[in-house]
């Protein structure tokens, strides 16, 4: 049933759980798009072209693994809910649902992205050149997408089981060593490009390995059944796919604006590609709250507390602003310097340090942004969540695609006047989707009570 909401719950003690939750997950998040710049700043200095081609193949492969993220994020609110209801078995078997379901979903994901890394890369419409580079990534990466989903699915277990801290170790051995491997590989031994992948590759693999052997030990202490049971996975998901269409609109939105990058060049693809990795950084960063109030939300609703779901939506609300401000700032400061680690095209730097003003400059937005739509995932509200974000990118679809259409006189301006165009047309996405999720966090249709939503 849908809860009323009480009177206001004590704070001290959430800003404790919400600071134990979220502390680990902010370290653990900033570690993850770290692969991503790890590969860019080397990447970065074997031409404006691999970094071009890389731009592309990373728009391919993040959009093929994060169409799949309800694997963490159904998760965690299956499981933070079974918690929150008293019942860690169930939660346990729930976790091990969603990392087989994780290992059939990957191995498919990998065999379409290698099979059709061509025409994939092909579609963004950059040079001959970039495109080549983007292929060799691509064929090499999909080996390490069972991996990357597995790790998905044993994240959102362990953190629906209130640990964020497992996932913070496994995330920095597994930079650690992408570094390692990536400047062997790509330096040491001359592999180009592809040596990235691999590098990237093994670094997952081992994270999927660490995460599933922890998620396995605290099974079989609880004697939770380790074998896949056809019927729970099937009904994990059935329960993924109202987020798997939210995934596909959101992801739909970042692929038709790097195509419209694509079709600036590749200077603007270039930059773009290290913009929208750097706007991940932020957004990996903030949605530590984001995270927090997953597994918060899903175990308050769980124990039937509504009163305290709200209270803490309000504290981290707060926070994902005062946060999302800072981090903006920082960024924007930046921009003179961090081009320089990228690129060394005297262009490419220009359109870089315009994208960081941009982005720095709604820092704050993305706060809020990311914590209320954390909010909701917790609270299982997939079906909504999908029908907002389809509304989204309905919404911003003319927006970008009339930057597009504008391409020659805006490309006629120079390319910082360019990344303001291009930029400016993701901030009003942002901006789109902030309204349907204040209208929504200050409604009470959300606050469903229950094991089960």
């Amino acid at each position: 049933m849908v809860a009323y909401v009480g009177p206001v719950v004590k704070r001290r003690g959430q800003v404790g759980e919400i600071l134990a939750l979220a502390i680990p997950a902010f370290l653990a998040l900033v570690a993850e798009p770290l692969f991503l710049l790890a590969d860019a700043a080397i990447v970065g200095h074997l031409g404006t072209a691999s970094l071009a081609g890389l731009g592309v193949a990373s728009a391919v492969l993040l959009a093929a693994a994060n169409l799949f993220v309800f694997l963490a994020y159904g998760t965690t609110s299956i499981v933070a809910r079974q918690v929150g209801a008293g019942s860690v078995r169930a939660a346990l078997s729930a976790g091990l649902d969603g990392t087989w379901l994780a290992v059939g979903i990957g191995t498919g994901v990998a065999t379409a992205v290698w099979l059709s890394a061509e025409p994939l890369a092909a579609v963004f419409g950059a040079s001959a050149h970039a495109m080549s580079q983007a292929v060799i990534y691509l064929r090499v990466s999909a080996l390490g997408l069972p991996a990357m989903l597995v790790a998905l699915a044993a994240t959102g277990a362990l953190r629906g089981l209130q640990d964020t801290r497992t996932p913070l170790i496994a995330s920095v051995v597994g930079f650690s060593a992408n570094i390692v491997l990536n400047l062997v590989l790509v330096i040491g031994l001359g592999w180009g490009i592809a040596g990235s992948a691999w590098g990237t590759v093994i670094a997952q693999t081992g994270m999927a390995l660490g995460l599933v052997g922890v998620l396995v030990r605290q099974a079989r202490r609880q004697r939770a059944g380790l074998r896949p049971a056809p019927g729970r996975v099937l009904q994990a998901a059935a329960t993924g796919i109202p987020l798997f269409i939210r995934t596909v609109a959101l992801r739909a939105v970042l692929l038709v604006t790097t195509w419209v990058a694509a079709g600036m060049g590749d200077v603007i693809l270039a930059a773009h590609q290290v913009t929208a990795t750097l706007w991940s950084f932020q957004a990996f960063a903030l949605d530590a709250l984001a995270i927090a109030a997953q597994a918060l939300t899903g175990k308050e609703l769980g124990a039937g507390n509504a009163a305290a779901a709200r209270s803490a939506t309000t504290i981290m609300l707060r926070w994902g602003f005062w946060g999302g401000l800072v981090l903006g700032v920082l960024l924007a400061a930046s921009s003179p310097v961090l081009p320089l680690v990228f690129s060394p095209d005297p262009a490419v730097q220009q359109a870089l340090s315009v994208g960081l003003l941009v982005v720095g400059g709604f820092g704050w937005l993305s706060g809020l942004v990311f914590v209320v739509d954390g909010v909701l995932i917790g609270a299982g509200d997939g079906r909504w969540l999908a029908g907002a974000m389809a509304a989204t990118l309905g919404l911003y679809l003319p927006v970008v695609l009339a930057v597009h259409w504008a391409t020659p006189v805006v490309l006629s301006w120079g390319v910082g006047p360019a990344m303001v165009v291009l930029w400016g047309a993701f901030i009003a996405f942002m901006i789109i989707r902030w309204g349907f999720l204040r209208h929504r966090v200050r409604a009470e249709a959300w606050l469903v009570l229950g094991a089960q939503r």
